[in-house]
């Protein structure tokens, strides 16, 4: 039997961290966590479990949990975050890969707790994450803030039975305060990569980007809250092009 390490990233995360972590006792074999010098109770909540706790400056995403990795223990890895954990189901189905290992990754349904309700539509469900596998045979990438694990080429992946629980925001409040900073981030993750934007794209990609989630995804099928997160989604994405544009305008400005 493979045995495998949970790495897990952290801010501020005594909220719903318990849950994360009790989900996993019994299922791995080796817990890190890697803190960015949270304030609150997360520490005291890991030294509860007894996990291996690593402090790390926030470097970004995709940065924090690539640095999670080349910390863990074991070969094979389950990556999650602080707000996260798994159903019944996905407990069984990783102990059954734990004797059968067969893939280089494995994927599985995230679902999300959105101001207490379980999201089914919205562009939220099923929201695949690959998250269990196998030490350096991948790495995140992507734009900050979505990043999301890669593997090397050629390689094969396999799908998990049972969900990832997913608590994402409490109230409506927090969902706008998040995508205006995610939007800031993401703006300029674009900009660092040179790429561009303009009037018609800021309109277009925030247009389809609701039109997507809300008739294509039926998000109008989750109710009030699927209209929230899909009148959202338009917002984060307007906001990410537009700030992207003021980026290019400051750049263009400095150089004459």
């Amino acid at each position: 039997m493979i045995k495998i390490s949970a790495v897990i990233i952290t801010y501020n995360e005594e909220e719903h961290l318990e849950k994360c972590l009790r989900s996993i006792t019994g299922i791995v074999d080796d817990i890190i966590v890697v803190d960015s010098f949270s304030t609150d109770r997360t520490i005291e909540i890991c030294n509860a479990f007894n996990v291996r706790v690593v402090k790390q400056s926030f470097l970004g995403y995709k940065e924090q949990k690539n640095f999670g990795n080349s910390q863990a223990k074991y070969d094979y890895i389950l990556s999650l975050d602080g707000d996260e954990a798994l159903s019944d189901t996905l407990k069984s189905s990783i102990l059954k890969v734990k004797s059968n290992w067969l893939y280089d990754g494995y994927y599985c349904n995230r679902l999300n707790n959105y101001c207490g309700q379980w999201i089914k539509y919205s562009d939220w469900y099923p929201d695949k994450k690959l998250r269990l596998f196998k030490k350096n045979m991948g790495e995140w990438k992507g734009i900050n803030p979505h990043d999301s694990f890669k593997l090397l080429p050629n390689l094969k992946t396999g799908k998990l039975e049972g969900d990832l629980l997913h608590w994402i925001y409490r109230d409506y409040d927090e969902h706008k305060q998040k995508m205006e900073s995610f939007s800031t981030i993401a703006a300029l993750a674009y900009f660092e990569l040179g790429i561009k934007s303009s009037v018609f794209k800021t309109i277009f990609r925030s247009s389809w980007a609701f039109f997507k989630a809300y008739f294509l995804r039926l998000g109008f099928l989750d109710g009030k809250s699927g209209w929230h997160i899909c009148k959202q989604t338009f917002i984060v994405t307007y906001l990410k092009y537009y700030k992207l544009r003021q980026h290019w305008k400051q750049a263009r400005a400095s150089n004459t």
